[in-house]
């Protein structure tokens, strides 16, 4: 445990202790390299010992220190000294939501998603350095004074890389994945998942699984269905009921696949929350009957439409299960089947000779018709039904319709837009942009696209396409009158890069904000500099003390008062001087002093045989209790 006073790496003086985990204590501390206040989180010695687990921290750390967003706790350093390991992060004032959760009680719906919103943009910036957090909680999410959300904590996540991620589970179990509660792989969904827990305790007040042990709630996350918030709490509409079921799918491949997907709909619900606009694959809570009819319609719809979603081509794993088990069950027909069916076949023969005459003169029907009546369309195909098949209805459009004429979607996510538009328009399809604000893509850069690559779809369909449009315009903090330190500290949490220039100030106290470009509450971009003019004080100049020995009392104030320095009187008996004259001062004649620097001179009180010599300005003596005017001065009486 470290003490306050204690220096890391000479420059982080130890302030004090502001928070504990499982693994590390934290501390607040002050950087006096940067001059900034710093919250650094420190590896408990129990860990320290462990050289496999030390490593993993380091490079955890190291590979959150590349994130840089408004919505996460940076990183700023990581490192080692005598044996104690530890995080150097920005340090955030605030109250985590966990906190604010029960200070509210429940939160409303237009906030929560509000917050959500800022939690998933945070998600969204690390998922796109392939960075897993693993453990989105309440408690791992502070808001801070002025409103900022940030996600902290990112200590214990992992780079993601291209294969799956196996791990053991991490992190509270009331926010804990299906996955990382079996111990398997967990990726950007499962970060996911624990968000819509944590919306769900947002919007209802508590967890949607408790129970009296760790194992038991992690069994709820593994089997049972999350409840809808609006069965638990009043006010909640059903997109966000949507949003949040959709959040926390049992199965990865049923939730947002990515948190843009997430934020766009999480905006959606605040300008239409009562529309069911949310896409879930399958729907919530139906049944295994109700799963096999979807499925159904979904082959039925593939055939009826010019281009399908991605999202409408999923199979469900259960229906491909059942198939298989069909599969087994035909290949273990015992052989006194086949000889039946041998029997059968010369019968089943006839029977098909007899069904295609009639379809031939069907055909032949149809055809005189369509010649008589000179259409170009209409007409109807024959419903031929089988004990095991369901006809489909055609349309002479479709019976026309050649599946040559599709082609396929290319990948355009990365691309600058004009780029995604050639590649577009070289396959004969055309783009719809939509435009949404980005920290971390750069501006004019295809962020998704609606339609996923591959997918075939007819010629001249329309693409959706969304782009960003940059970073959003960030609000800066007024911090004039602050004193140089809270203004640092104030910008830097806002996401801003301080610059500091001095100046010297008769009216703003030494230490504090003259001004500051740009001004406070303009809008400008996220981590631009502000410039901060601090007070050095009133400006000061050097002046000469002059020789006031045998000044009376009063010409000798009008000299300092002249040069700007201050003065006080002190009377002492004299023999032989005459009464008023100076005897004496300090500083002493000569000696340089900053203007406005207090004087001593000693004035002579006189004796019965000594006359003051008249020079018109006669000086009091060491028995008058007057004051003196003037510059400050005050008068003493020496015995």
């Amino acid at each position: 445990m470290l003490r306050k006073g204690m220096f890391l790496a000479d420059r982080y003086e130890i302030l004090e202790q502001i928070g504990t985990g499982g693994m590390s204590d934290v501390y607040k501390a002050k950087c006096h390299k940067l001059n900034r206040y710093v919250a650094i989180k420190v590896l408990k010695k129990e860990f320290s010992e462990d050289k496999t687990f030390v490593s993993k921290f380091r490079a955890e750390a190291q590979s959150a220190a590349g994130l840089t967003h408004p919505n996460i706790v940076n990183v700023y350093d990581v490192g080692d000294e005598n044996g104690i390991y530890y995080i150097v992060m920005e340090l955030v004032e605030g109250i985590t939501l966990k906190k604010y959760i029960e200070k509210r009680g429940r939160i409303p719906y237009k906030e929560a998603v509000s917050i959500a919103i800022q939690v998933a943009k945070g998600m969204q910036a690390a998922h796109t350095h392939h960075i897993v957090h693993r453990d989105i909680k309440p408690q791992n999410i502070i808001i801070s004074r002025d409103g900022k959300v940030k996600v902290t904590d990112f200590g214990i996540a992992k780079a993601a890389t291209s294969s799956t991620i196996n791990s053991s589970a991490m992190g509270s179990v009331h926010y804990i994945s299906p996955e990382q509660a079996r111990g398997g792989y967990s990726d950007e969904r499962s970060d996911i998942y624990s968000f819509g827990i944590t919306l769900f305790e947002m919007l209802t007040g508590t967890v949607p699984f408790d129970g009296d042990s760790t194992v038991s709630v992690a069994v709820q996350h593994i089997q049972d269905d999350i409840p809808k918030p609006s069965s638990v709490a009043d006010g909640i509409p059903v997109s966000i009921d949507k949003i949040v079921l959709k959040c926390t799918q049992k199965k990865t491949e049923r939730r947002y696949q990515d948190a843009s997907e997430l934020i766009a709909d999480l905006k959606k619900s605040l300008v239409v929350p009562d529309e069911d606009f949310v896409k879930m694959m399958p729907v919530y809570g139906e049944s295994q009957d109700e799963m096999k009819v979807s499925a159904a319609e979904k082959v039925s719809e593939s055939k009826e439409t010019d281009a399908k979603s991605a999202d409408d081509e999923l199979v469900d794993d259960e229906l491909l299960e059942n198939d298989e088990l069909l599969d087994d069950e035909d290949d273990e027909l015992s052989d006194d089947d086949d000889e039946d069916i041998d029997d059968e076949s010369n019968d089943k023969l006839d029977k098909v000779m007899k069904w295609i005459g009639v379809g031939i003169i069907a055909l032949i029907l149809i055809i005189t018709i369509f010649v008589v009546v000179r259409l170009f369309a209409g007409g109807s195909s024959n419903k031929n039904e089988e004990t095991t098949t369901t006809a489909e209805e055609t349309t002479p459009s479709q019976t026309k319709e050649d599946d040559s004429s599709k082609v396929p979607v290319p990948n355009v996510v990365g691309k600058t837009e004009e780029e995604a538009q050639a590649a577009l328009n070289e396959v004969n399809l055309g783009y719809k942009a939509t435009y949404q604000p980005s920290t971390t893509i750069p501006e004019g850069t295809v962020i998704s696209q609606g339609t996923s690559a591959g997918t075939r779809v007819a010629k001249n369909t329309t693409i959706t396409l969304s782009i960003s449009s940059g970073p959003e315009n960030a609000t800066v903090p007024n911090v004039v009158g602050y004193d140089q330190v809270e203004a640092s500290s104030v910008l830097e949490s806002a996401g801003f890069k301080v610059t500091v220039k001095q100046s010297y100030s008769d009216t703003v106290e030494s230490g504090k904000v003259i001004s500051q470009s740009p001004v406070g509450t303009t809008s400008t971009t996220p981590g631009a500099t502000v410039t901060i003019t601090v007070s050095l004080g009133k400006e000061t100049k050097e002046v000469t003390v002059p020789n006031l020995v045998g000044y009376t009392q009063e010409n000798a104030i009008r000299e300092l008062e002249a040069l700007g320095l201050k003065y006080q009187i002190r009377t002492e008996n004299s023999s032989g001087v005459a009464k008023g004259q100076v005897t004496g001062q300090s500083p002493s004649m000569g000696e340089k002093v900053d203007e406005g620097t207090t004087v001593t001179i000693y004035v002579s009180a006189g004796n019965s045989s000594t006359t003051a010599p008249d020079e018109g300005n006669e000086g009091t003596t060491g028995s008058d209790e007057g004051g003196q005017s003037g510059n400050g001065g005050q008068q003493d009486t020496d015995d």
